[in-house]
């Protein structure tokens, strides 16, 4: 966490504190700081730090961004750090190839895993590969259900119950393979599509709903030809990581980078393929990899 201190400025009998992030918080006498604005903190515990009560301690949480449904979609902008995440449920083939190019490369990665996953024993020794290099394990759903209507997101296709129970099922066949939920607190929705009300029961778990940083192609590497104009190349989804570089002004700071641990076997073509290539690239380019949880706490 970053501690800012600032000295208040007083105005009439209201107290002003602005801190360097862009955060104002006022006071009047005998009331609790209240926050007036922000730019993306998350704000945790507010106190008077000196004697004579004229500097106010903030202890901020690192800047992240939220969609419209409230899910976190990217970390710090202003920092070159990228969570480079995998989500898996019936396809693992890349799971050799992604593990050896991540040791090569010295970069540790985040796994969302759904139920499906975790229990096929053909899996096992790849999970348990990925635990041992240090890499993040966490939870995509225990059967991989769509929560809402593609076409009308705020309708719900599952009740809270089937929704909890199927998260609950999730993690509990994590911690069979010692995955404990306190290490794996963030949730990467099965289709990467959800509404508010997911979001809002996935707090009532005591868990975060996260999901990746829109602007690329890599999401897209589970198409295959068969799919028409959906289908992408592993080069065009290439080209667009470093396309969407150039164009952001804040580059990929704080990307969550989606990538697919397996597909279907219909493509050929796996982008996984490319994946030491496209983090040499990004490593040249002073971008430096990490998990999931370091990216955003």
């Amino acid at each position: 966490m970053a501690i800012f201190r600032n000295v208040i400025k007083r105005v009439t009998s209201v107290s002003f504190f602005l801190l360097s992030s862009g955060c104002l918080f006022a006071q009047e006498p005998g009331n609790s700081w209240l926050k007036i604005n922000e730019f993306g903190y998350k704000l945790g515990s507010v106190k008077i730090g000196t004697k004579d009560n004229d500097t106010l301690e903030v202890a901020a949480e690192k800047k992240v961004v939220k969609d419209s449904q409230g899910a976190i979609i990217r970390g710090d902008n202003t920092k070159k750090e990228i969570a480079l995440v995998f989500t898996g449920d019936e396809f693992a083939d890349g799971a050799e190839v992604i593990g050896k190019t991540l040791r090569d490369q010295k970069t540790l990665a985040s796994f969302f895993f759904t139920g499906n996953f975790y229990r096929n024993p053909d899996f096992k020794k790849a999970i348990v590969k990925l635990a041992a290099d240090g890499h993040y394990l966490g939870a995509h759903s225990d059967k991989h259900l769509l929560y809402a209507d593609w076409a009308k997101r705020d309708s719900l296709l599952v009740t809270e119950n089937q929704f909890k129970k199927d998260l609950r099922d999730n993690y509990k066949l994590m911690a069979t393979l010692g995955i404990k939920k306190d290490n794996a607190k963030y949730f990467l929705p099965p289709y990467e599509w959800y509404n508010k009300q997911i979001v809002n029961w996935t707090n009532q778990e005591g868990l975060t709903l996260i999901n990746f940083t829109p602007g690329t192609r890599t999401p897209a590497d589970y198409t295959y030809p068969g799919m028409g104009a959906r289908y992408l190349s592993a080069e065009a989804i290439y080209n667009s990581v470093l396309i969407y570089e150039k164009k952001d002004p804040n580059g990929l700071n704080g990307f969550i980078l989606l990538v697919h641990i397996g597909t279907d076997p219909r493509r050929t073509d796996k982008f996984y393929s490319r994946l030491g290539e496209l983090l040499s690239e990004l490593s040249r380019k002073g971008y430096r990899f990490t998990r999931i949880d370091k990216l955003l706490e």
